[in-house]
């Protein structure tokens, strides 16, 4: 007869697992002889070897007792259950392991993989640490609302960085957030982003554009929030009204008198 250390060493597990066990009644446990000492016998380390090892393949102590019992068919069915549940589970972590791995690079947080090109690409092409952030930000707000358009529009602001002036455009935002509020800086953003508007708007882009943004207060949310990232927005603003545009996520021209 054996105690319960002998026992948990036979069986390759600790005293605490034992004594487990017998709390949620998946190993009896013996009476105490006449010493006060529970004593064990060969039944309870083939048990216990049986429990260990369909717990360290997996299975919940919740159905190992039922697989203990289980005739073939039936544990046969019950095991493969339990591997499915395994199988996708095991998906799950790598899905989760491919995701951490994208933490390394922290465009990736939360944006799909054309945006984290394009941020690439963005950085690339000269943008400073802190332009890049506030655009990836800015795509995290898009790609939550209108998923199914982001490749698209990574199409087209990739083709919007082969145009010199929207590089340009870019110099000058970080001009304006490094140096501080510049007038003439910014009347030239303001010139530069009033050129391309017309253009976009000559091709129909701008029209499409409002017809694919239709949700308005997100849209609204997203004007704040780039309101909010940096006070030369609302300056730029101001003077793209003057040259007659308005709206900042989604440009249109600007009402008479507005």
């Amino acid at each position: 007869m054996l105690t319960i250390g002998q026992l948990a060493a036979y069986a390759g597990v600790t005293q605490r697992t034992v004594r487990h066990y017998h709390q949620i009644g998946l190993l009896p446990e013996p009476g105490r002889d006449a010493s006060g000492y529970r004593s064990y016998d060969a039944r309870a380390v083939v048990d216990l070897i049986r429990i260990r090892t369909l717990a360290e393949a997996g299975v919940p102590l919740a159905r190992v007792r039922e697989l203990l019992d289980a005739d073939p068919d039936e544990f046969a069915t019950a095991v493969a259950e339990i591997d499915q549940r395994l199988r996708a589970e095991i998906r799950q972590l790598q899905e989760h392991r491919r995701r951490i791995a994208r933490l390394a690079d922290g465009d990736s947080l939360a944006v799909g993989p054309e945006v984290a090109a394009y941020l690439d690409r963005l950085r690339a092409a000269g943008a400073s640490d802190a332009m890049v952030e506030g655009e990836r930000d800015g795509w995290i707000l898009m790609s939550a609302r209108w998923p199914e358009r982001i490749p698209e529009l990574m199409a087209d602001k990739l083709a919007q960085l082969e145009d010199p002036r929207t590089l340009r455009l870019y110099r000058l935002f970080d001009e304006l957030v490094e140096l501080g509020m510049d007038e003439e800086r910014l009347e030239a953003a303001a010139d530069l982003m009033a050129e391309v508007m017309e253009e976009s708007a000559a091709r129909g882009e701008l029209d499409r554009q409002h017809d694919e943004l239709d949700d308005d207060a997100y849209v609204a949310l997203m004007d704040a929030f780039a309101t909010d990232a940096h006070p030369m927005v609302e300056r730029l603003q101001e003077l793209l009204a003057e040259r007659g545009w308005s709206g900042w996520i989604r440009v249109e021209r600007a009402a008479p008198g507005s």
